[in-house]
């Protein structure tokens, strides 16, 4: 790891990580009924988001090093938890909260997934500023899960 690694556009860069399914994203980032210290913590949350996304987009990977192995477990491990809880929440019907599965574990798994995947990636890329800003964002960002897990909770 370093901390602040050289930035170059690449082929084999972090951003190879971080492929998302379109309707997973507008389902996640549906912002109406926020309260205005939502929206500006959600703000905040986002600026860390998007510097941390560009130290990854823009810093190549470390084959060969113990930082990728170790960040690409922690991503496979987010990855394979995004894609259950993304089941899970495809077999429950729309009108009831989702119960089964990895949320019987965890509040959110989709959260807790994503937030595997975007550290595995900030270690993989072997940047401690990349993992110091997500650090950052994810307190930022958790509160925003929580709330719209309510909100399909009171459905």
């Amino acid at each position: 790891m370093e901390w602040m690694p050289a930035l170059r556009l690449g082929w084999l860069n972090g951003w190879l990580m971080l492929f998302f399914p379109r309707d997973v994203v507008a389902k996640l980032f549906a912002i109406s009924g926020w309260t205005r210290r939502q929206r500006v913590l959600w703000a905040a949350g986002k600026l860390f988001t998007f510097s941390c996304l560009g130290l990854i987009v823009f810093t190549p990977l470390k084959i060969g090093r113990d930082v990728f192995a170790i960040g690409s477990v922690l991503f496979g491990v987010g990855f394979v938890g995004m894609i259950v809880a993304l089941f899970n929440f495809r077999n429950t019907p729309v009108d009831q909260p989702v119960r089964r599965g990895l949320y019987r574990v965890s509040r959110n798994p989709r959260w807790v997934s994503l937030a595997s995947m975007f550290a595995g990636t900030c270690v993989a890329i072997g940047s401690w500023i990349a993992l110091l800003l997500f650090s950052a964002a994810a307190p930022a960002l958790g509160p925003f899960f929580a709330l719209k897990k309510r909100r399909l909770g009171r459905r």
